[in-house]
Order: structure tokens, then C-alpha cells, then sequence
């Protein structure tokens, strides 16, 4: 059985962070672990708070995964400090971790900043050129990047100037941005769009969590960089299309689809 280790904070209403990491990965046949960044106080209408770990308590936890059962992938997600980057980047250093896949989360799709600027940078600094995807949506590549993000020009622009500046693959995500779900992914100096149909759901709860660990556990399994992000953009897909009303906002995604 493969392995994965999710590194992000912990969702109250279940459809993002750890626990739809871990529907996502379980729904894949991998056996999931998880290292705790945050607690958040949230639902599908907005974040009440972010409630940060310790970054020692976070260190100590991605040891005692390593020490037992170590991860065949890692996909990290919400880190709330600069403190907790340079415990991730260095835990994961020691044990050198692969298939890392990370979600550069900045700001929750209610709008709620859930990491500060400067910890961003820190984060793009030292865990960027230890992954081998960064997944970042539209606002965080613009954040990342200082391009202003208006035509697909600019997603290649972008895309390609994180990828150069930390040496590591990216997948800009275009859900957000045009008519469909484009996502332009830059590797080994190489640019390659997966298109997409957008769906007609409204507003969703947890898309990006639940795309990175679907990439994330299919490269566990062996699949390519870019089958594996085939694959996980058309479990998403699936996901949205019987995305779950059951909510007074967002709607969360139907992980077991």
C-alpha cells in the first residue's frame, strides 16, 4: 500500500484542509498521515479563525511519520508562519521526502487571509525548490510572481518565472479565471495546458486541497508528473459535478464521487 503525508491545517466543516486531504487520498487507496499546521474555525460561509500550531509541535509530528511509516508522497498545504516553514523545510530536508506537492494557500475562498505576507515569502523560499509541483490558483501566482494575472499570456508568464525562480514545477490552476478550467503546468523549461470544461456549480469549498492530494497520491503510486495531474483533474471534476447541497454557502465536494 502506498503512503502519503498531508502537512495543512484542519477544516471544522471537513470539506478542505486535512480532512478532505484525507477523504481524497483514502477514496485512492492510499493509506493517509497528516501533521497538523492549524486550527481553523470555519464553515462553507467564511473562516472565524486560524488558530496556529506550534512549529516544534510541527516538526515532531512529521518526525514521528518518518520514524514508522514513511510517505511514498507529501502535499503540504496551509503553513501559518514563517516559523513552521523553516521547521517543514528542514524536517523534510533530513528525511528527503519526495514527490512533495504543495498548495501555496494564502487566502480562503471565503477571502479570509489565512498566512501573512512575509510568511509567504518564506514559504516560496524554502519549501518551493524542495517540491515537485507548486499548485498555486490565479491570486497566489500573482502573489507569488508580481504579474498581474489577465489573459492566459500572463498564467504562462507567471507560471513560468516561479518556475524558473525556485527550480520546481508549477500548475497555474485557471478554475477561477476565463470560460473554462485551464490549467497551464511549467516543467523542465517545458509549458503544457490541461484544459478543462468548466462546471456549473457556484461557489465550491476545497477544490485545491482536494486537487493536490489527488496529484499527490497518484504520483505515490508511480504515475508521471503530468498523467498524475490528468488524473487528478478528472477526479475533481467528478467531484464537483455531485458536490454535495448541503451547505449555506460554498458547496463542498463529493469526495467518495
Amino acid at each position: 500500500m502506498k503512503k502519503v503525508l498531508t502537512i495543512a491545517g484542519s477544516d471544522s466543516i471537513g470539506g478542505a484542509g486535512i480532512q478532505a486531504d484525507i477523504k481524497t487520498m483514502m477514496t485512492h487507496g492510499i493509506y493517509a498521515m497528516s501533521a497538523v499546521t492549524a486550527v481553523t474555525a470555519q464553515n462553507t460561509m467564511g473562516v472565524k479563525s486560524v488558530n496556529p500550531v506550534s512549529a516544534e509541535a510541527v516538526g515532531q509530528q512529521i518526525e514521528a511519520v518518518f520514524e514508522d511509516i514513511r510517505p511514498d508522497a507529501v502535499k503540504i498545504g496551509l503553513i501559518a508562519n514563517e516559523e513552521q516553514a523553516e521547521a517543514i523545510a528542514e524536517r523534510l530536508k533530513f528525511y528527503h521526502a519526495e514527490n512533495i506537492v504543495t498548495d501555496p494557500v494564502a487566502v480562503s475562498t471565503s477571502g479570509h487571509a489565512l498566512t501573512d505576507t512575509k510568511a509567504y515569502q518564506e514559504i516560496a523560499k524554502r519549501i518551493f525548490p524542495l517540491s515537485r509541483l507548486v499548485t498555486p490558483n490565479i491570486s497566489e501566482a500573482e502573489m507569488i510572481s508580481g504579474e498581474i494575472i489577465t489573459n492566459q499570456a500572463y498564467i504562462i508568464i507567471a507560471t513560468q518565472y516561479i518556475s524558473k525562480k525556485y527550480n520546481c514545477a508549477v500548475l497555474c490552476k485557471g478554475g477561477h479565471f476565463g470560460e473554462n478550467a485551464d490549467d497551464f503546468l511549467f516543467a523542465n523549461n517545458r509549458g503544457f495546458w490541461f484544459n478543462g470544461i468548466r462546471i456549473k456549480s457556484g461557489e465550491l469549498h476545497g477544490t485545491g486541497c482536494t486537487l493536490s492530494s489527488a496529484i499527490a497520491s497518484n504520483l505515490a503510486k508511480g504515475h508521471s508528473l503530468k498523467k498524475s495531474i490528468y488524473l487528478g483533474k478528472q477526479y475533481v471534476a467528478d467531484c464537483i459535478a455531485t458536490a454535495f447541497d448541503i451547505s449555506k454557502g460554498s458547496r463542498p465536494l463529493n469526495h467518495m464521487k
